[in-house]
C-alpha cells in the first residue's frame, strides 16, 4: 500500500514528487509517455516569469511569485542552470504606455520588486537591436530562463534518489475509490494509495472524471513556436514581451538557456489533444508579430518548428482537495506560469494533503543536493580540459553542433534516457542546424549498447516512433 499516487510526470509531477520525498511516505509517480516531461512540459519555453500581467488576487499571481522565488534555490540544489535575464514589456505609443504602469501597479500589488518604466534612450543603450518605434518599456530584472525538460529530469532524478517510485510507460485506464483508499489500474499494474494526486496535464479531466469529479473540462490551446539558430544568441539581452491580451501573453522574443532564441507562441484554440502541427499561417503570424519587436529577426534563422499544447481551464489553476472524493487532490489547468510556479505548487499540494490528514513527518535525511552535470556547450575551455582529462569520453564528440560527447550522451542513458528524444533534451544533441545528420546514428548505436536494445527497437519518442526497421523478405 503506497501513501500517494502522483498522476503525470511533467514538471508539477515532478516537483510534487519531490517535494513530498522530504517526508517518511511511501510514494509513486505514474506517467504515461516512455519518459517524464515528454508532455506538455517538453513544449515550454523555459521562461521563469516573475508575475506580472497575472491578476492580483490569482492563485497564478501568487504562486508564480512564491515559485520564482524558489526556483533559485531548487536550481542551485539541483545544479540546474538558471539565469536571471530581465524582462521588457514594450509600447510603441503613449497610451500603451499608461497600460504598462497599470501593470507595474498591479504586479506591486503581486509583491513583485525593483520593476521601473525605462525609456527609449535606456533601449537604445541596452537593447540596440528592439525596434527604433518602441518608446518605453516595463523593465522587471527577476525574470529568468531555465531548461523545462532538464528541469523535469532533475527533479525527478532527486525525487527518486530519495525514494519516490517513478513508473513511466504507465497510463492510467481506471481509478476505483475504495474505503480510506484508491485503486490505480493502468496499461501495466495496479497500484493501491492512501491519495491520489491528479498532476495529468492536458487529460487532468478525464482523470478527474474516473473518481466522479466532472466540474472542469482541459481545453488545449496551442502555441506553434520557432527555434533560431544560437547564432544569433545575443539578438536581444532580455525577454522581450509586447502588452498582453486577454488570452496570451503575446508573440515574445526568447531567450533561452541553451543559447538558441525562441520566438512565438501563436494562441489558437483546438479540440484536439493531440495536434502538434506547425504551419505556415502560425510562422507567417509569428514573425509578422516579432519584427515589430525585433526588425532583424528573418525566416532564415529559424532551424525548428514545434508546438506545444496548454491545458487551459478557466483562467486560474484549479489546485484542491476534493472533499466528495476524499484524499484525491486535482492540480489542473497549469497553464503558464505553471512552469515558474512548480515548486510552490508543490508546497501547496504538501500543505492540502497535510491538512487532509497524511501525516507529514521529515526524514532524518534528505538528499536535497545532486551533483551537475556536465555539459561541454556551457563549459568554458580551461574547464573542458580537465575534464576531458580525467574522463577521455568527452573528449569523443558526438554532435558537433552542440558539442556533445560520448560520455554526456552515456550519462543520460544511465540516468533514465530511453530514446533518442531522451537523450536530446538532456543532451542537446541533435538539437543543432543538421538535426542529428551527423550523430543520430552514432546516438542509436550508444542507446543499443547501454540499453542492450537491438537498433530496430529504439524509437525516436516511445510508442510506433521507431527509427530503424527491418527490411522485408
Amino acid at each position: 500500500m503506497l501513501d500517494i499516487i502522483i498522476i503525470g510526470g511533467g514538471v508539477v509531477g515532478t516537483a510534487i514528487a519531490r517535494e513530498l520525498s522530504r517526508y517518511r511516505l511511501k510514494i509513486a509517480l505514474l506517467e504515461k509517455e516512455i519518459e517524464v516531461a515528454f508532455g506538455v512540459s517538453k513544449s515550454n519555453s523555459g521562461i521563469i516569469h516573475p508575475g506580472t500581467q497575472n491578476k492580483s488576487g490569482s492563485l497564478k499571481g501568487k504562486l508564480c511569485v512564491e515559485g520564482n522565488t524558489l526556483i533559485r534555490k531548487i536550481a542551485s540544489e539541483l545544479g540546474i542552470d538558471f539565469q536571471e535575464v530581465g524582462q521588457l514589456i514594450v509600447a510603441f505609443n503613449d497610451e500603451e504606455v499608461i497600460r504598462l504602469k497599470e501593470i507595474k501597479v498591479e504586479g506591486e500589488k503581486l509583491g513583485i520588486k525593483n520593476m521601473s518604466i525605462v525609456d527609449s534612450a535606456w533601449l537604445q543603450e541596452n537593447e540596440p537591436n528592439l525596434s527604433k518605434e518602441v518608446i518605453s518599456a516595463l523593465f522587471i530584472p527577476s525574470a529568468g530562463i531555465i531548461s523545462p525538460y532538464r528541469m523535469a529530469y532533475d527533479l525527478s532524478e532527486n525525487a527518486a534518489k530519495n525514494g519516490v517510485q517513478i513508473y513511466t510507460d504507465n497510463k492510467v485506464e481506471k481509478i476505483n475509490v475504495l474505503e480510506k483508499r484508491f485503486e490505480v489500474i493502468t496499461n501495466k499494474n495496479k497500484y493501491q494509495s492512501r491519495y491520489v494526486v491528479n498532476c495529468a496535464g492536458l487529460f487532468a479531466d478525464e482523470i478527474s472524471k474516473m473518481v466522479g469529479i466532472n466540474d472542469f473540462v482541459i481545453s488545449p490551446r496551442k502555441g506553434q513556436e520557432f527555434l533560431l539558430d544560437k547564432k544569433r544568441e545575443n539578438i536581444t539581452n532580455h525577454l522581450i514581451f509586447p502588452l498582453p491580451s486577454k488570452t496570451s501573453k503575446g508573440t515574445l522574443v526568447i531567450k533561452t538557456s541553451d543559447g538558441n532564441p525562441m520566438i512565438g507562441p501563436t494562441a489558437e484554440e483546438i479540440e484536439d489533444k493531440h495536434d502538434l502541427a506547425t504551419d505556415d499561417n502560425g510562422l507567417n503570424e509569428v514573425l509578422n508579430s516579432v519584427k515589430r519587436l525585433v526588425p532583424s529577426i528573418n525566416e532564415r534563422d529559424i532551424i525548428a518548428y514545434f508546438a506545444g499544447l496548454r491545458p487551459t481551464s478557466g483562467s486560474d489553476f484549479i489546485i484542491r482537495h476534493e472533499d466528495k472524493v476524499p484524499g484525491f487532490v486535482n492540480v489542473a489547468g497549469i497553464q503558464s506560469p505553471g512552469l515558474t510556479a512548480a515548486p510552490a505548487i508543490a508546497v501547496m499540494v504538501s500543505d492540502i494533503l497535510k491538512n487532509n490528514g497524511l501525516n507529514l513527518n521529515k526524514k532524518l535525511f534528505f538528499r536535497r543536493f545532486r551533483k551537475k552535470t556536465v555539459h561541454l556547450f556551457k563549459t568554458d575551455n580551461a574547464q573542458m580540459r580537465k575534464i576531458i582529462k580525467k574522463d577521455s569520453g568527452y573528449g569523443d564528440i558526438v554532435c558537433r553542433c552542440e558539442m556533445v560527447s560520448k560520455r554526456e550522451i552515456e550519462e543520460a542513458i544511465e540516468r533514465g534516457a530511453k530514446t533518442l528524444d531522451g537523450v536530446k533534451f538532456r543532451t542537446r544533441a541533435q538539437a543543432g542546424r543538421c538535426h542529428g545528420g551527423f550523430c543520430t546514428t552514432r546516438i542509436l548505436k550508444i542507446l543499443s549498447e547501454k540499453l542492450n536494445i537491438p537498433f530496430v527497437e529504439l524509437t525516436k519518442r516511445g510508442g510506433k516512433s521507431k527509427i530503424v526497421v527491418k527490411e522485408r523478405t
